[in-house]
């Protein structure tokens, strides 16, 4: 039965809260605070090389334009940056943004998604998506986004183990960096999100995070909760 919305409400728009979580909080980005360390994280010597392949921007080769890449994002509605904290050292280590915000029909993307090398592949950059789906749908969104580069696999893995559903390709898409892109697409939509949730929840919990590693994948605890 198709659902009834003639008195849907449009969703609230994402505002500077700081958004705290088990291992990271999600601060608005603020070049004077983070940059410096935002600066280590993406452009210093133990950075990922392949940070920017995907991008529309970067790499920086010099302080002085990367600065005004911040400023530009600080200073942003749509995309709406935040900066990601570790917890236990205080350290500016990423920026992830929501983007693409169109309340009226509570559609929203995250994206943007500029992680360091001390955040990959670890609870630190699956919880800040977390909090940002779980901001999402608490502002009353119906459908969450993530779009990505067809040639990013990395990406298209992410997206698929962080539980968002395949929707297929928009052929040249986009010109990016001098190339053509086709976007591949994906969403989580507000019926999904509240066992995506509780599989996240799982997932981060301390038990299932000892110093040796995971001991359940977050597809397994999805499994389990589905």
């Amino acid at each position: 039965m198709p659902e009834d919305l003639q008195h849907w409400q449009p969703a609230k728009t994402p505002d500077n809260r700081t958004i705290e979580g088990r291992y990271i909080r999600l601060e608005k980005l603020d070049p004077a605070r983070h940059g410096d360390e935002l600066w280590l994280a993406f452009q210093g010597p133990d950075s990922d090389p392949a940070l920017w392949d995907y991008l529309p921007y970067g790499p920086f080769s010099v302080r002085e334009a990367f600065d005004a890449w911040l400023q530009n994002n600080a200073a942003s509605r749509d995309p709406h940056f935040y900066t990601v904290i570790d917890l236990k050292n205080g350290q500016a280590q990423g920026t992830i943004s929501l983007m693409c915000i169109v309340p009226d029909h509570g559609r929203i993307e995250i994206g943007h998604v500029t992680f360091g090398a001390p955040m990959q592949r670890s609870p630190k950059s699956t919880e800040a998506v977390y909090l940002l789906a779980k901001e999402v749908f608490a502002l009353g969104n119906r459908r969450l986004e993530w779009k990505c580069n067809n040639d990013n696999t990395r990406s298209k893995r992410t997206a698929v183990r962080l539980g968002y559903t395949y929707e297929g390709v928009f052929r040249q898409h986009m010109i990016v960096k001098g190339k053509n892109r086709d976007t591949t697409w994906y969403s989580i939509i507000s019926t999904e999100w509240p066992s995506i949730a509780t599989s996240y929840e799982k997932w981060l919990a301390l038990d299932n995070q000892p110093e040796s590693g995971q001991i359940k994948s977050l597809e397994e605890c999805r499994a389990v909760t589905v």
